[in-house]
């Protein structure tokens, strides 16, 4: 990939205005396909519309082969996301038809997010309550900034967490902090955060956007079959042993040794140049 594909300052967006939801902004820079969650009013809680708009906006990233990372942030410096919209509860959630149907909505999500072929970096400022540790804990990597506050309050509004979002907190933190998170139901700081292993790293909030462009720059010029076969064998690591489709690994792995990459990689090494991978 091109130095200036990498290193554009310019986010352009990818749809048509209005062609999914205002909450939702999506943009391409360079090598990076960010997705925004607008909804500042409400410190980015997320609505159902913002919720649908996510795997659209991945398809349209997965499609794009100059696009290699994909960032999460919330508009402004008050929130990533602060939980979802409580105000939609009674028209979306208030019967058990559509509490399924907004259940299956974000379910949809939360899956697309993680079977993203394209790593997925959580950049977190303020709040990142509910909704938006599931979103986070749908990324591959989640780097907060030092004001971030993390909380699952799912205890104070008698609300029955998800499964799929339970495990992925137990994958994360472990079953002890898993407890505590869910039975106490309190705020976390960004340093309680990192030590139980929800994030990766902590910066300041003023660099913290300066430390997600330096993992995008080191990602972004990494072999994107390597990358799509590491998470997809992690994916499959963390089912049952039963569930585990050990043949889908060992393909993943042959696919990479027979890849242009792979005589690129070897030659670049060879060469004592960097190495321009094309995913191929």
């Amino acid at each position: 990939m091109a130095k200036e594909e990498l290193t554009s300052t310019r986010r352009e967006p990818v749809f048509p205005a209005n062609a999914l939801t205002e909450r939702v902004i999506a943009e391409k820079q360079g090598a990076i396909g960010w997705i925004t969650f607008n909804n500042p009013a409400r410190r980015n809680a997320m609505s159902v519309d913002m919720w649908e708009a996510i795997p659209k906006v991945l398809d349209r990233f997965e499609a794009d082969a100059q696009v290699r990372v994909v960032v999460l942030c919330g508009a402004g410096d008050k929130a990533f996301v602060s939980g979802a919209d409580i105000s939609q509860f009674e028209a979306q959630r208030s019967g058990a038809e559509a509490v399924q149907r907004y259940e299956d909505i974000c379910e949809g999500a939360q899956v697309r997010l993680q079977e993203s072929d394209k790593p997925v970096i959580a950049m977190i400022q303020g709040f990142c309550l509910g909704a938006g540790i599931n979103i986070a804990l749908a990324s591959d990597l989640r780097i907060a900034a030092d004001d971030a506050r993390f909380g699952i309050p799912a205890a104070k509004m008698g609300i029955g967490y998800r499964v799929s979002s339970t495990k992925n907190l137990v994958d994360t933190v472990g079953a002890a902090n898993a407890r505590e998170v869910l039975l106490t139901a309190r705020q976390f700081s960004a340093e309680e955060a990192k030590a139980m292993g929800l994030v990766h790293r902590v910066t300041p909030a003023a660099e913290l956007e300066a430390l997600v462009a330096e993992y995008c720059s080191a990602i972004s010029t990494n072999a994107p079959l390597t990358m799509r076969t590491a998470k997809r064998i992690i994916r499959e690591l963390l089912k049952s042993p039963a569930g585990f489709d050990a043949e889908s690994c060992t393909a993943l792995v042959k696919q990479c040794f027979e890849s242009a990459d792979y005589v690129e990689g070897r030659r670049a090494f060879m060469e004592k140049r960097r190495p321009v991978f094309d995913g191929k």
